[in-house]
């Protein structure tokens, strides 16, 4: 009974999109193959193959041997890179859905129950060459329910979601402040840390049965006694604690990503995503380089008015002049328009960022962010076929998206209607 509850629970490794063949191969021939791996490889003249929507071969187009009757992606004048993934998202689900404010904290809501296909703003998303997004809830709230991982493109939810819950959306700053008759972060943080106390009780409680029944079930101790109660309220935080899906926080300044790192990163011993990140935030840069295990997601404000040095200085730029090796780049769509995501990344290059760096913030470190990165964030042999061709630098304003591909198949053609 239990099990089948926490399956119907905590959906991951659902199936691809339906119209993705088990046999069908496509060659993509690029002018520029950006792969966004370890080695950070760039090929000249490459060619990608793909077969049932997964990579099985990438190199340089002498190198790689295209079977008979492949369908071919002709890309040699353009750029082929990873689908672009943004971390906070709303426009893949219901927008009038997404924010209910009956509680400070929410813990059993989830945006899965939203998830919306193939409407507009998913439309204008897979035409900035985005494949994936964290589909969360509002900031209304300190803790405002389960987000959910999609993809921009399929005709079902089943087609859509990647993992839920994707991570638990927590805001500590900014817009709960108004949350009914108002309250300070003293209130916010003692309430959300007694939620997650109960959530991580919840955990460890069934986590010791489950060690008695195991060691029971091998002769090497007595019977269990009953399990705990399961509570629906609870049960997806068990994840949450195992670390198979982090928290994505709204923070923003100095204070409030400290506190950030030190409650749910050092207490919970959670894996974090810091959303937004802007002001001066990056001043805990050095905390977070000390902690792999969070991820820093800079934007949709890319800019930081510094009253020490009396001038506007860039937010990414700044996170990363102060020890960070990567950085991440959202839009709080619609805050700022889904398909507009380079051009954040694009504002962040203009106040100091490096471009390369702009680019893995727009891929593998988003991917890794979500712990989605074994599938997707880099063109490598075995991850899934969510890619993109740009007509050349996608940071450069005169660029446009091409074609947009997920686990193989076109999505989207700008030569048959481009969006913008």
């Amino acid at each position: 009974m239990r099990t089948a509850l926490a399956a119907a629970l905590l959906v991951s490794a659902l199936p691809g999109l339906a119209f993705a063949q088990a046999e069908d191969v496509v060659v993509i021939r690029a002018g520029k193959v950006l792969t966004m791996n370890a080695q950070d490889e760039v090929i000249d003249h490459a060619v990608v193959l793909v077969r049932g929507g997964k990579i099985v071969a990438v190199g340089p187009a002498d190198r790689v041997a295209v079977p008979p009757g492949a369908r071919e992606v002709d890309a040699r004048d353009a750029w082929l890179l990873p689908g672009f993934i943004d971390c906070h998202n709303h426009t893949a689900g219901s927008l009038s859905d997404l924010n209910d404010g009956v509680y400070l904290t929410n813990p059993g809501l989830r945006t899965l129950d939203t998830v919306a296909p193939e409407n507009e703003n998913l439309k204008v998303a897979l035409a900035g060459g985005v494949t994936s997004v964290l589909l969360i809830p509002g900031s209304g709230n300190n803790m405002a329910g389960f987000g959910t991982v999609t993809r921009t493109a399929g005709r079902t939810q089943a087609d859509m979601v990647l993992r839920a819950p994707g991570s638990i959306k927590v805001a500590q700053a900014g817009n709960p402040e108004r949350y009914w008759f108002g309250v300070g972060r003293a209130y916010m943080n003692w309430n959300l840390g007694q939620t997650l106390e109960k959530a991580r009780a919840y955990h460890a409680g069934w986590s010791a049965w489950e060690e008695a029944k195991a060691l029971a079930d091998e002769g090497k101790g007595p019977p269990p006694p009953p399990p705990p109660p399961l509570d629906l309220a609870w049960e997806d935080f068990r994840a949450l604690f195992a670390r198979r899906f982090p928290a994505s926080v709204h923070t923003q300044m100095f204070q409030v990503v400290n506190k950030t790192i030190t409650m749910l990163g050092d207490r919970f011993g959670l894996r974090v995503v810091l959303d937004h990140s802007t002001f001066d935030g990056f001043k805990n840069a050095r905390l977070v380089q000390e902690r792999p295990e969070i991820v820093t997601i800079c934007g949709p404000r890319q800019y930081y008015f510094d009253r020490a040095e009396g001038r506007i200085v860039g937010v990414a730029a700044r996170w990363m002049e102060n020890g960070l090796r990567e950085v991440g780049i959202n839009t709080d769509a619609p805050v700022v328009p889904q398909e507009e995501l380079t051009l954040q990344a694009a504002l962040g290059c203009r106040l100091g960022l490096d471009p390369y760096q702009a680019l893995r913030g727009l891929t593998i470190v988003p991917a890794r962010a979500l712990m989605i990165d074994g599938a997707l964030g880099s063109i490598e042999v075995g991850k899934d076929a969510d890619l993109a061709v740009w007509t050349g630098d996608p940071l450069d304003p005169r660029r446009h998206c091409r074609l947009t591909i997920v686990k193989g198949q076109v999505v989207y053609d700008a030569g048959q209607g481009r969006r913008f």
